[in-house]
């Protein structure tokens, strides 16, 4: 069974730093992307970042390109997220995403973890 459990979340003032982990288990790590998307009360699920299995290479959504940093450790199974200059509105819940297909450049996300909350005072 594939598992996704995140860690890191918490409340901080606007300008400030957190850092989300999402620690997978239950199949194989280093040949599959990684996604974090997020949720604020009454809007929709989206996107934050994709880290793929080759070269690492990232995708970032405009709202945190050059804040934001995507990471992964393949030898831990994990998927990192650096959340820098923090606003209040990147409140909302960060829900880590993992995909079935390995060596997917387009992934299509089938595991989804409980997510962490992140708030961001002004």
């Amino acid at each position: 069974q594939v598992q996704l459990v995140e860690s890191g979340g918490g409340l901080v003032q606007a300008g400030g730093s957190l850092r989300l982990s999402c620690r997978v288990s239950g199949r194989p790590f280093s040949a599959y992307p990684m996604g974090w998307f997020r949720q604020a009360p009454g809007k929709e699920r989206e996107s934050v970042a994709v880290i793929h299995w080759r070269e690492s290479a990232t995708v970032y959504a405009d709202a945190v390109k050059g804040r934001f940093t995507v990471s992964r450790d393949n030898g831990r199974n994990t998927v990192n997220l650096q959340m820098n200059s923090l606003r209040p509105e990147d409140t909302a819940v960060y829900i880590c995403a993992g995909t079935s297909r390995p060596m997917a450049d387009r992934p299509q996300w089938d595991y989804w973890g409980q997510g962490t909350q992140v708030t961001v005072s002004s």
